[in-house]
């Protein structure tokens, strides 16, 4: 990626850095020289990619608060004095929210509000992008990609509220941050497709559920097999926010504050049992794939795919593994773990391999 700003100038917030993608995206700017500050909860679950790398040993600030504490955030943003936010804290689980809905509105919307409040008393903020899903469309179950001006909505609390932080963004830029405020911020929203990388252990995602079961040797058991999602490694949708950042940050930065998608190519939108049984391949011996008969499972959408034309066109992004090619990176990353290797050079050396792939990079 050809950067049009030197990242090693940049001070950037990571809220939700203990996460999966924030944990890949604190990396991933470190390796670039940028200074990162994190704001976020404990990791949630045992192992996680935070720990297991320890990341915190390279940010500049490492606070770990909840959204809900305003007088918190404020004071971590004041005194961090970033230029630019990626705001991925997030409830990011379907199934939990339907186990609790409560937090799940308090953690994506109420907290994606105190962020926008917090950022109008810092004068140092240029750029800000609120990651939602690829979730928060209207699902109709179309064979058609969605695209940015398609109806929000949301079957399920998750997804709701992921909408919800659309709109709650929309309206603090157009009320707080437009062309004729005296803050001169930035603001966009970036909608990426279902992610997979190594490090992620969260319960009731295919990928982690695949290698927990796969590690255990016991088989893993799908819950939708026919079910088609928009899967890419999750530097993909990463490197797409870093590009979004520098067009927010470059003198017409207002023309790009909106919406973008961040989706695979068409051929990538695969069915649940595609996925399984290719990781399951790539594994070897020991990971068999069964279907779960159960009818008791909750609504999830049983078709959704992204149209990122938007952001192939006029920020120049183009996914660059091909998904195989980036499960075969998934697969040997947690492999190397099993084996006790250093994760934090093993995620440095995969970033450093995506960061200079000059083509479309294959499966052999």
């Amino acid at each position: 990626m050809k950067s049009t700003i030197n990242w090693a100038d940049q001070t950037i917030m990571i809220t939700g850095h203990t996460g999966f993608k924030g944990a890949w995206l604190s990396l991933l700017l470190r390796q670039l020289g940028a200074c990162v500050h994190g704001y976020a909860l404990n990791p949630s679950i045992q192992p996680n990619l935070f720990t297991i790398t320890k990341i915190n040993s390279v940010l500049a600030s490492d606070t770990r608060a909840d959204l809900m504490d305003l007088a918190q955030l404020k004071f971590a943003l004041q005194k961090s004095q970033p230029a630019i936010i990626f705001h991925l804290a997030a409830q990011s689980l379907v199934r939990e929210s339907y186990r609790n809905p409560l937090d799940t509105l308090n953690s994506n919307v109420i907290g994606t509000v105190h962020l926008l409040e917090a950022a109008r008393e810092i004068d140092s903020i240029r750029a800000i992008i609120v990651v939602t899903t690829d979730k928060v469309y209207e699902n109709n179950e179309s064979e058609n990609a969605y695209s940015e001006n398609d109806p929000l909505g949301g079957h399920d609390i998750y997804s709701a509220s992921k909408a919800a932080a659309e709109i709650i963004t929309a309206s603090y830029r157009r009320s707080f941050f437009n062309a004729s405020s005296t803050k001169s911020v930035n603001i966009a929203t970036a909608r990426a497709g279902n992610v997979f990388g190594g490090g992620d252990w969260a319960m009731d995602r295919l990928i982690p559920d695949c290698i927990r079961s796969f590690q255990k040797k016991i088989p893993v058991q799908l819950r939708f097999p026919n079910s088609v999602r928009p899967w890419q490694h999750v530097l993909e949708p990463l490197r797409g926010y870093l590009q979004l950042a520098e067009k927010l940050l470059s003198p017409d930065g207002k023309q790009f504050s909106h919406a973008w998608n961040f989706g695979p190519d068409i051929n990538n939108d695969l069915t649940v049992g595609t996925i399984a049984n290719t990781i399951a391949r790539l594994w070897g011996k020991d990971a068999v794939v069964v279907i779960d008969k159960s009818k008791s499972h909750p609504h999830e959408a049983h078709m959704l795919q992204l149209n990122s034309k938007e952001a192939r066109k006029k920020l120049h992004w183009k996914p660059r593994w091909e998904f195989e090619y980036a499960l075969q990176q998934t697969v040997s990353w947690y492999k190397a773990w099993q084996q006790d290797k250093n994760m934090f050079e093993f995620c440095n050396q995969q970033i450093q391999a995506y960061m200079t792939e000059k083509e479309y990079a294959k499966s052999i």
